[in-house]
């Protein structure tokens, strides 16, 4: 799977976990050269608080496009160490 938004890949990886329609690749398999970090927090029920990154590419920024569960709940423990996008990120099957 390939995550990528304004020309540049984000994210590469043939080892993705979906949840909820999500994409969550390996932590190391994306480019942190395109994140920013971002003070946005949420709370999931059953996943847990989820942290955000904002995606800073070709001098242009997309606020909190990229998330991640820190310590996710027991009944989300396969997306630890993980990150999930939207906000006009394309994730298609490389």
């Amino acid at each position: 799977m390939k995550a990528t938004w304004n020309g540049a890949t984000i994210a590469q990886s043939d080892d993705t976990v979906v949840v909820e329609g999500n994409h969550y690749f390996p932590a190391g398999s994306v480019n942190p050269e395109y994140l920013r970090p971002s003070a946005t927090h949420t709370t999931c029920p059953w996943k847990g608080e989820a942290s955000y990154h904002t995606l800073h590419v070709n001098g242009q920024e997309n606020p909190d496009a990229a998330w991640y569960y820190p310590e996710p709940k027991d009944a989300a423990r396969q997306i630890a160490g993980r990150v999930a996008f939207w906000k006009g990120v394309q994730v298609t099957q490389d």
